[in-house]
């Protein structure tokens, strides 16, 4: 359990300590397996979910070298993926779970691939059915879940519809495909995150892209040959540069520079939200080569309500952070068509909504989505008008004694001492929950900022960001509790 305590004025911090990109992360320890020579990986996000996925990598013959810097690893792949002697084993990492069963369906071998109880929870069809349909050879639990067992063969050439927004399925059906008889078109009806694309093709893969009013269609060409080694830094994970993007928006009087974050189009759509909800957001590119990268700043300004029901797929991950701000805006925010997050390392939607309510906010959960009241903040109304703009190129780094009062926590401090109305609105004593989902956690974690916190479980927070809540130490008092 751990607390956190309100912040007492503004934040004005260039955090440079992202947890690298955790979409990336796992991709370059699969895909290093099919190169024909060693990948140098530089920045790997050392967090659980990618280490399950880079432990299985070796299984399957990946040799594993560390170079000077934490994180930073030459890949030597091997002549062929190699038949594992024991359960490949994923931890919580749904991503590795489904992408592995793209790929190891066409490879010859048997392989049985499990995870911790919560990814037994989750739903496996939506990648173990398309992958059946082409001629794989998969057995589940319970009509669904894992743990799954694989037996590789030498699969079709598909022409797929996809129906799920999910970049998760493309990934596992464009693996499955660079190893099927003929060609294949995979087909979705919502451009989803692309990084498998983007990346197999700077490694040498045949992959285009068409695109019509109602389509969005992938052509994938068999390999013919392995592909070229990798040879790449990891940028700073946008979900996770988001939570401080987050506590700057919310915090009156408050900025943030972060620094060296993929810029990915299909990766900063919330940023987008943020921005259109009224905070001030710039993006500074910085280099490009698999993918775009660059600095993002964000400055607190008042906040407003939206509705969100497109590009879904582009913020699936950071709509609890998203919550948070909406608490904070002035009117009624609404998400529609996100009915993927009732699937993800929780029911996200009933996850947010129960701690909201425990909060007293007024807030509805929906079938595919929620509404939130937002109370508003007269005090950032305030400050924007008496802030000047901060200049991006030099913004200050204020010490922690400044920000915080370091003998507060979410228990002592008197709502007398809190610094706007909205307080008084909200219930901050209560023990909110994060149902093992470190999203979610992480989103109240800086709600907390504003109105102070006790969460329940801190542990499940090191499954993408190890480092979160040593930067939230910069920022206030964070105190584990027994």
């Amino acid at each position: 359990m751990i607390t956190i305590a309100p912040v007492k004025q503004g934040l004005h911090k260039e955090i440079d300590s992202i947890a690298p990109d955790k979409s990336i992360s796992h991709r370059c320890a699969m895909f290093a397996l099919l190169a024909d020579s060693p990948s140098i990986v530089r920045n790997y996000l050392l967090a659980q979910d990618t280490l399950h996925t880079l432990e299985i990598a070796k299984k399957l013959g990946l040799k594993v070298t560390e170079l000077g810097e934490k994180g930073d690893f030459i890949f030597t792949p091997p002549s062929k993926i190699t038949e594992p002697d024991s359960v490949l084993d994923c931890g919580n990492a749904g991503t590795a779970m489904r992408l592995y069963t793209g790929l190891l369906s066409a490879q010859n071998g048997y392989f049985v691939l499990s995870g911790d109880k919560y990814l037994h929870a989750r739903p496996m069809n939506r990648v173990i059915k398309p992958l059946q349909s082409i001629g794989a050879q998969i057995y589940s639990r319970n009509g669904g879940y894992a743990p799954l067992s694989v037996v590789g063969r030498e699969l079709l050439g598909f022409n797929f519809t996809s129906e799920i927004a999910s970049a998760q399925v493309k990934s596992a059906l464009i693996l499955a495909a660079l190893f099927a008889k003929d060609s294949s078109v995979y087909s979705e009806r919502e451009h989803t995150r692309d990084h498998t694309e983007r990346m197999l093709c700077g490694m040498g893969a045949e992959i285009t892209r068409d695109s019509t009013q109602a389509l969005s269609t992938i052509h994938i060409t068999p390999l013919v040959r392995k592909l070229k080694p990798l040879d790449i830094v990891i940028p700073a994970d946008p979900s996770s540069a988001f939570f401080f993007a987050l506590a700057a928006a919310i915090t009156p009087d408050s900025s943030v520079l972060l620094k060296n974050v993929l810029l990915n189009p299909t990766r900063i759509e919330a940023f987008k939200v943020l921005e259109s909800m009224g905070a001030i957001v710039e993006y500074h590119h910085t280099e490009c080569a698999y993918e775009e990268v660059g600095d993002i700043y964000v400055q607190s300004a008042p906040l407003r309500a939206v509705a969100i029901s497109e590009n879904i797929s582009w913020l699936i991950d950071e709509l609890p952070a998203l919550a948070i701000a909406f608490c904070f805006a002035n009117g009624r925010s609404e998400v529609s068509n996100a009915k993927e997050l009732r699937v993800k390392e929780c029911d996200r939607i009933h996850a947010v909504i129960s701690n909201l309510k425990a909060l007293g906010i007024t807030c509805e959960e929906k079938d595919d989505g929620f509404i939130i009241e937002g109370l508003g903040d007269t005090l950032l109304e305030k400050t924007a008008q008496k802030s000047p703009k901060v200049d991006s190129s030099n913004i200050p780094i204020f010490a922690t004694a400044k920000n915080v009062d370091c003998h507060a926590t979410a228990h002592a401090v008197s709502r007398n001492d809190r610094d706007n109305s909205l307080c008084e609105k909200v219930d901050s004593s209560v023990v909110l929950r994060s149902f093992g989902d470190h999203r979610i956690a992480m989103s109240f974690a800086i709600m907390g900022l504003r109105l102070g916190a006790v969460i329940d479980d801190e542990e499940c927070i090191s499954v993408s960001f190890p480092n979160f809540l040593e930067i939230l130490r910069e920022m206030t008092e964070v105190r584990l509790l027994d």
